[in-house]
């Protein structure tokens, strides 16, 4: 069993799926600083420093306070303006994820055009010396 987990552990895709997951979770600290710290106050800023987070709509006739934090310890709340921010910040990350791919795409796009234009160098020269050694036997057969 030991020696099956080895084996399983050494395969290059385990590998690939664990650094992937590693990276990812990286490039989502970094995603989410962009979204909360650099896009967000722009679009707050824009229209007029909206923070959709204290909407709630009290379900208890307890509930009187005036921020979600305290409403939620008074009682029940449908905290209807935590979940527009959620969706909010999603489609924001979504946009900027998907211009990183398109943009990776790209250059993807531009660097196989590269590959297919450029003409194929010529030969090495150990290759091309066994290449007239052969010419050269062709000739005398």
């Amino acid at each position: 069993m030991i020696k099956e987990f080895q084996e399983f552990i050494s395969k290059g895709n385990v590998m690939d799926l664990a650094v992937g997951v590693i990276i990812g979770g990286a490039f989502g600290l970094i995603v989410n600083s962009l979204v909360g710290d650099i896009i967000m106050p722009i679009v707050g800023a824009i229209f007029g420093g909206f923070d959709f987070s204290n909407y709630f709509l009290p379900l208890s006739g307890n509930v009187t306070a005036v921020s979600l934090e305290e409403a939620k310890k008074q009682g029940a709340v449908f905290a209807y303006g935590n979940f527009l921010t959620v969706v909010i910040n999603f489609l924001i990350l979504a946009w900027i994820i998907f211009l990183m791919v398109k943009g990776v795409n790209t250059m993807r796009k531009k660097l196989e055009k590269q590959k297919e234009a450029a003409p194929p160098g010529p030969p090495p020269a150990d290759v091309q010396l066994l290449t007239e050694i052969r010419d050269l036997l062709a000739k005398r057969a």
